[in-house]
């Protein structure tokens, strides 16, 4: 996609492309360019021109373009075919203030419409004039009143009413458009055009009169008495108009001649007029050479007058300037420093790999003192010591920079001169996590993985704080790095417990098992952690032992990440006896914790015959009153009594109670001899549970005596 043409306006530019489609730049900093609407045509056009952003009531740049016999007006959101039918046009040409047009046709009529379309403010047919050869070369504006049509020979202004004033030349004419080219302005007229009688040329008459002593100046004051403060406003602007300062001097004498016969009359004009006129007498003088007009200097701004100076390295007017006008020196001090640092050389020192270039602190230096001698306090630093940098001087950048207080200025420049621990510790200082952030995330794409490493590890106290940013970040977003910056740092304990938290996470067997014996190996390493490193050890086997289990049992049992004890009951429940007891073997599971395992597996599955099997392959070493309670628990009384008998003997009779064999329990306390278990204050036949119990507890303890 070419570019076949382009309109420059005061901060950007619209393009059109060989596809007929617009595109808007905004700015002049690279900005990525903007599709405007489509215009819908199908052929180039036959002229097209701009209204910039600032002239237009929707604060968009707007384009006219001729197609066929219209006009069509684009901008970013729509295109609006105006309906016209005088075109073609072969010129287009906004006024300067946006509100008017003028437009040529192919039949050579000069047509000046309203930008809105809606108002026809003149014709004038270009083809009448008699001195003109060839076609038309150009279409401009003279001020916002009158326009300037050119061919090879001539020049023609066309005035509001139709009036025309030829020049002719010899050669080739190129016009442009200024903003005040409409020639004397209205106060000159008013103040020295012959015969006037204005009130301002009344009290210029009047001022002269009382420099000549003569009386007749009252008399002139007092005959514009009513218009009096017109008259001193217009003879404030006719002085801005002038260039001589004779004349300028004259004026402005005058207008305070007027005002001294004012009541009420505000000086702010008076005194910005001696400003500006102060100003602009100092550009023009000769040895500086830039012919600015008073509508020119309001238009474009002091500061815009300033960065000319700057730009021709003028930069003491441009600080008098500055400071005249009470406006702030840090543009001027910024280039004048940038210009300082282009004009000095760096001298060398020493021979051979001992040579050094000096020069810079002086430069530096300089560029200080002057910068809080002026009161730049505003100026960036940075922005110098790119300028130095750009220019091959480091040292000077990198001492300009010791200089800036933002940490977000430096830190950039620092990381594009390479000087990176310099950078990090400048974001470290600042305080900014973000800004430390952008550092370490910078350095790590850029340096190798050692380097970035070794570089946090010699920071020493400096950068502790950014090595801990750093882990929290890799925590969270890039668990590889954290792992690689332990290892890089021998940090065995942190990479052990890194690896557990991984192995937390992992569903997949392989991999928990691999995380595992990587957590034992780096506790392994570290000589006061053997505990934790043997529990690791333990805990890899475990799940290899599970995996296995899980694998034998194509996954219909689910075994992986269960505990030892979890384990050996699941091994139990599901017939895996002997696994059950290997399992203990390997893990020197302790026989009471075994055992209380077994009894809860075999109750589970209802195996009561495995357990009573279980009871007596040797000597409980749980006792069997566990047996008779776990029983009861699950609600298996009947079951439990037979436990009941190989109980201690003091807690047969409650045991039996406890089962409902009411009547057991009183045959044990009358075999035990135990009378007090069955009076009538004690619990036994206070728990009853009908009184045919209680006469049978009684007959039982009757016989007892």
């Amino acid at each position: 996609m070419g570019i076949i043409d382009a309109r420059v306006y005061g901060n950007g530019l619209v393009a059109l492309t060989s596809s007929l489609t617009l595109l808007e730049v905004k700015g002049w900093e690279g900005n990525r360019p903007l599709t405007l609407a489509s215009p819908g045509l199908s052929e180039p056009p036959h002229a097209w021109s701009i209204i910039p952003p600032d002239l237009n009531i929707s604060r968009h740049v707007e384009v006219l373009m001729s197609a066929e016999t219209t006009i069509h007006s684009v901008d970013n959101l729509e295109s609006v075919d105006q309906r016209l039918s005088r075109g073609p046009f072969t010129h287009i040409s906004p006024s300067p203030n946006g509100k008017f047009l003028a437009l040529l046709t192919f039949t050579g009529t000069l047509w000046v419409v309203s930008s809105d379309f809606q108002r026809n403010i003149t014709e004038f047919e270009t083809t009448h004039v008699p001195e003109a050869e060839g076609s038309v070369q150009q279409l401009e504006w003279c001020g916002n009143d009158a326009i300037i049509v050119t061919w090879s020979n001539l020049v023609l202004l066309v005035g509001p009413s139709g009036d025309t004033i030829p020049f002719t030349y010899a050669g080739s004419s190129f016009v442009v458009t200024e903003m005040d080219a409409n020639g004397y302005a209205a106060s000159t007229l008013s103040v020295f055009r012959p015969g006037s009688t204005s009130p301002s040329a009344i009290l210029y008459d009047a001022w002269e009169s009382f420099t000549g002593r003569s009386p007749k100046a009252d008399e002139n004051v007092r005959s514009i008495r009513p218009d009096l403060a017109k008259a001193v406003d217009e003879c404030i602007d006719a002085a801005g108009r002038e260039w001589e300062p004779h004349w300028q001097r004259r004026l402005l004498n005058a207008a305070k001649f007027g005002r001294g016969f004012l009541d009420f009359h505000n000086p702010t004009d008076f005194v910005n007029m001696g400003q500006t006129l102060k100003v602009l007498n100092a550009v023009r003088f000769y040895e500086v050479g830039i012919p600015l007009t008073y509508t020119q200097y309001n238009y474009a701004s002091p500061s815009h007058l300033i960065g000319r100076l700057t730009s021709r390295n003028m930069h003491l007017l441009a600080l008098r300037i500055s400071s005249f006008l009470s406006l702030k020196p840090d543009a001027v001090l910024k280039h004048w420093a940038c210009a300082k640092i282009m004009r000095s050389r760096p001298t060398t020192s020493g021979t051979g790999k001992d040579a050094e270039l000096s020069g810079d602190d002086e430069v530096c230096k300089a560029i200080v003192e002057k910068f809080e001698q002026l009161g730049g306090v505003e100026v960036s630093y940075a922005e110098i010591a790119k300028k130095a940098w750009e220019v091959g001087r480091g040292g000077l950048a990198t001492k300009l920079l010791d200089h800036e207080n933002k940490g977000s200025d430096q830190v950039p420049l620092l990381l594009e001169m390479k000087e990176d621990k310099l950078a990090l510790v400048k974001a470290v200082d600042s305080g900014d996590s973000d800004l430390v952030y952008y550092v370490l995330l910078h350095l790590y794409k850029r340096l190798p993985l050692g380097s970035f490493f070794k570089l946090l590890e010699d920071g020493g106290p400096s950068l502790t704080s950014a090595t801990r940013l750093l882990e929290v970040y890799a925590r969270e977003q890039n668990r590889e790095m954290l792992r690689d910056f332990y290892y890089s740092d021998d940090r065995r304990v942190e990479s052990a417990i890194l690896c557990m938290e991984e192995a937390s996470w992992v569903k997949e067997p392989t991999a928990k098992i691999s995380a595992i014996k990587a957590s034992q190996k780096f506790f392994s390493e570290d000589k006061d952690r053997h505990f934790e490193a043997k529990m690791m050890d333990d805990y890899s086997r475990l799940l290899s032992v599970q995996n296995q289990l899980q694998m034998e049992n194509d996954g219909k049992i689910p075994f992986f990440g269960l505990s030892v004890n979890e384990t050996i009951r699941t091994c139990l429940i599901n017939g895996m006896s002997k696994k059950a007891d290997k399992l203990k073997s390997d893990f020197k599971v302790p026989d009471k914790r075994f055992w209380y395992i077994k009894l809860r597996a075999l109750t589970e599955i209802r195996d009561f015959e495995g357990l009573d099997a279980f009871s007596k392959s040797k000597r409980s070493p749980i006792g069997y009153e566990p047996f008779v309670r776990h029983l009861i628990e699950k609600g298996h009384q009947k079951e439990a009594i037979a436990y009941v008998a190989k109980c201690d003997s003091p807690k047969r009779a409650d045991l039996y109670a406890e089962c409902g064999e009411w009547r057991l329990a009183g045959k044990e306390c009358k075999d035990r001899g135990d009378k007090a278990k069955l009076e009538d204050d004690r619990e036994l036949r206070k728990r009853c549970p009908n009184s045919l119990i209680a006469r049978e507890l009684d007959q039982i303890y009757a016989s007892m005596k």
